[in-house]
């Protein structure tokens, strides 16, 4: 039952939306922690799926129960309403209280399984932290790794790599088949599965987060969005990182395409393939590299010079220098102004004996992606 306090606010419930003081003074004129309104929703599921984290501290502290399922079958948990909304704070906090990371809800899902499928790459590093199990399957069997390679989700693949997670090779081929397809499509045809092909609109927007791109196709009913789908578009660094865990030497034009149709420079899916070629340091790798800076492509000629900007660098200074130098010289005196400007930058590194841009660790991490 809804537990009224006297004063204040009308209920705990209306308390949590009148900031944390209202909570108190609910909470100290008698309404329990533990209060649920007439439909089972406890305040603290209320107050983490709101993202209220002050509210869920204050309720944490006066004795409400983390692990305390929700909802009219007693099928929601706290946690795993955090997970869904990204909502870090909340999640520390009810883990910090004593929540278990691994928990599942009724129809089998554990905070995990939803931050990894939603790509809340903040909430599953803090669960990871936390102690929950990177391989535990979701409700169809299916690996947090093989969600996340799917969703498209680098930092989340990353995070769960440096967690131990081991289902490499089914993520690796979800992350291919994902290379292949149209996540445009997919997201269109996942809107048509849940609700019908009855003419509705359709809105597509594309916006740069987390290190590459999200895709978000929204329906649309009367000209207003009523549903959408969304997915991240990293899934090739996500092949190169789980290549590389496995062992697999990916083709270096294989390479190229995924860092050449996966967002440009500065993306993971441009900053993986490079890392992975650097790392090479053979003469292989420096003929495609110095091939693609000749290129009538700036694009092209872009990724080579930043391929010889790391090439062989992790075993000496400077590996390829005699050849290198004359063909970036050649590119800051012919080429388009962003594969120039970048060889120049190179030059810097090549000739005064430092690592030139893009050499050394991922932003976030080490050179293999993992930290």
């Amino acid at each position: 039952m809804t537990n009224r306090p006297v004063g204040g606010a009308d209920s705990l419930f209306e308390a949590l939306y009148d900031g944390e003081n209202a909570v108190i003074a609910a909470l100290r004129a008698g309404a329990s922690a533990e209060s649920a309104d007439a439909e089972g929703t406890t305040a603290l599921y209320l107050a983490s799926v709101q993202d209220l984290p002050g509210a869920v501290r204050l309720l944490l502290a006066a004795g409400a129960d983390p692990n305390r399922a929700s909802g009219p079958d007693q099928g929601d948990l706290p946690l795993c309403g955090a997970a869904c909304g990204g909502h870090v704070e909340v999640a520390e906090a009810l883990l910090a209280a004593g929540a278990e990371p691994d928990l599942r809800e009724d129809l089998d899902f554990t905070a995990l399984r939803w931050a990894a499928g939603l790509g809340h790459a903040t909430v599953v590093e803090t669960l990871l932290t936390h102690g929950a199990d990177p391989d535990l399957p979701g409700p169809h069997g299916e690996a947090p790794l093989v969600v996340a390679a799917g969703r498209g989700s680098v930092r989340t693949v990353r995070a769960l790599l440096r967690h131990g997670a081991r289902a490499l090779a089914p993520a690796l081929e979800e992350a291919r088949r994902a290379l292949a397809s149209d996540v445009e499509q997919e997201l269109r045809r996942a809107l048509r599965d849940l609700y019908g092909d009855e003419g509705h609109a359709y809105e597509v927007h594309r916006v740069a987060q987390d290190g590459g791109v999200t895709v978000t196709v929204e329906l649309l009913r009367d000209g207003v969005p009523f549903a959408s789908q969304d997915r991240q578009t990293g899934h090739g660094a996500i092949a190169t990182l789980l290549e590389e865990a496995l062992g697999v030497r990916a083709p270096f034009e294989e390479l190229a395409a995924r860092a050449l149709r996966g967002g440009g420079p500065g993306t993971d899916n441009w900053l993986v393939a490079v890392g992975a070629l650097g790392q090479r340091g053979d003469e292989e790798t420096f003929q495609a590299a110095a091939a693609w800076t000749a290129s009538e492509d700036p694009l092209r000629q872009t990724f080579g010079v930043e391929v010889l900007a790391r090439l062989g660098f992790h075993t000496d200074p400077r590996p390829f220098a005699e050849r290198a130098v004359p063909l970036l010289r050649e590119l800051v005196r012919t080429g388009a102004p962003v594969p120039a400007e970048a060889a120049a930058r190179v030059l810097d590194g090549y000739e005064d004996g430092r690592e030139g841009p893009g050499h050394g660790a991922e932003p976030g991490g080490d050179s293999s992606g993992y930290a």
